[in-house]
């Protein structure tokens, strides 16, 4: 079984980078769930999600446990989840957050700059997606065609398939720009 923690504040797309995951692994016909969580602020209050899959059994337990990957957009969530991830996960961090004074070292840290690569891209907002992107290359559980098809077709559910261009280059950057960064060249 496969955990990933999105973790960042209202308005950052955490919470729809959760559901793509999971619209993906649903796509492919993978036992998933996505378990939002949010405060009572729209935009900048709390948001998290929690996604689980796994191909050969059903998902017993979907709160959070022990994630592979925790998903930090800001650094109030990278320090509240980061003690849960488990030895040898990654954090995948974007390029606002700094790692605090004597990070974990049992864990890997890769940086994407998404703000950076959705503003170069025209496409503010798709930070996001950029790091969704990411998250379908690091964790290696999913073809890229599928992840996008599968993005597109949930948001043309929504009634924005008008984004569908911009969310794929949005998506390609996240994919195309992984890059491990050693803990020791993070730390203030």
């Amino acid at each position: 079984m496969k955990e990933i923690v999105f973790a960042g504040s209202g308005g950052q797309g955490v919470l729809t980078s959760g559901l793509i995951i999971s619209d993906i692994a649903a796509s492919e016909g993978i036992n998933v769930t996505w378990v939002p969580s949010y405060g009572s602020a729209m935009r900048g209050g709390t948001a998290n999600c929690t996604v689980k899959y796994c191909a050969e059994n059903y998902i017993y337990n979907p709160s959070q446990e022990a994630p592979d990957l925790l998903l930090a957009m800001n650094e109030l969530s990278l320090l509240k989840f980061l003690p849960i991830v488990a030895p040898g996960g990654t954090v995948l961090i974007g390029d606002t957050v700094e790692l605090p004074e004597g990070a974990r070292q049992d864990v890997t840290y890769v940086k994407v700059n998404c703000t950076e690569i959705a503003t170069g891209l025209g496409n503010p907002k798709g930070a996001n997606i950029v790091m969704t992107g990411a998250i379908v290359k690091l964790m290696g559980d999913f073809t890229h065609d599928a992840a996008v098809t599968a993005m597109n077709h949930m948001f043309a559910k929504k009634g924005k398939s008008k984004f569908n261009e911009a969310n794929a280059k949005a998506f390609d950057a996240g994919y195309n720009a992984v890059e491990a960064v050693a803990a020791a060249s993070c730390v203030r």
